[in-house]
């Protein structure tokens, strides 16, 4: 688990829980909410969905999650751990990202080439970017053939981080790749987009838990991420808007 910025927890604190993938964008995000809410401390903890749900479920004190789909909000609703329906504050993309230049006009075949040895991949039991590429794949008739390659993240910026260091190629957040140490890569060289028709929309879902059902704070920054100044920080980052 990654902590962005740890604060003691007091009046003025918000306590967010937020999807691996939008660990490039919400630094801005959070800089740019305190520049108008000065005497609101934002804690944030980075991990997979998955596992912050789990969190969540146990009774860690977060009091909202930024998720990376849909399913797992929805989730926490249903079972009575969250105050509204689930709202969408952005839309995810995936990218196929190599550190070598590579033929991409083979499309996702590529990945059958003897040279890729290594795939990363997020977990897809945990992570919604790992169902994702997951589909992809099924979709593409490659998945079993190329299942024997994958190397495994628990969440999104881990497989960034295994794609970058050890395997021969990865399925990444499109979205982590604006970040300053990734735009050293091109696209149609070492990276493309992967054709969204072969996965279901990622609709990343915003919840605010039962423990801040009352929390003001909470809800200016759930307001604040539905608002168009958030929304040009996403775009910035890769994202679409729904």
């Amino acid at each position: 688990m990654i902590f962005l910025s740890v604060f003691s927890v007091q009046a003025g604190t918000i306590r967010i829980a937020v999807a691996a993938n939008v660990s490039y964008a919400i630094p801005k995000l959070v800089q740019t909410f305190t520049r108008t809410h000065s005497d609101t401390k934002v804690q944030v903890t980075l991990g997979g969905t998955g596992k912050l749900v789990a969190q969540v479920r146990h009774g860690a004190p977060y009091d909202l999650l930024m998720a990376a789909d849909m399913a797992y909000p929805q989730a926490l609703y249903n079972e009575g751990l969250a105050t509204d329906k689930p709202r969408i504050y952005a839309r995810g993309a995936l990218a196929l990202l190599s550190m070598e230049e590579r033929d991409f006009s083979r499309g996702l075949e590529i990945l059958t080439s003897p040279t890729i040895h290594t795939i990363a991949i997020a977990n897809p039991k945990t992570a919604p970017y790992g169902k994702a590429s997951f589909e992809v794949l099924r979709k593409a008739g490659l998945l079993e053939k190329l299942r024997p390659k994958f190397v495994y993240g628990e969440s999104i910026s881990q497989t960034v981080a295994h794609t970058v260091t050890a395997a021969d190629s990865g399925f990444i957040a499109r979205s982590s790749l604006c970040s300053p140490r990734m735009t050293q890569y091109k696209e149609g060289k070492q990276w493309i987009a992967v054709d969204p028709k072969l996965y279901t929309p990622i609709d990343q879902g915003m919840v605010i838990l039962s423990t801040a059902k009352a929390n003001a704070e909470v809800r200016s920054w759930y307001d604040y991420m539905l608002s168009p100044e958030a929304g040009k920080i996403l775009q910035a980052y890769g994202y679409t808007l729904p």
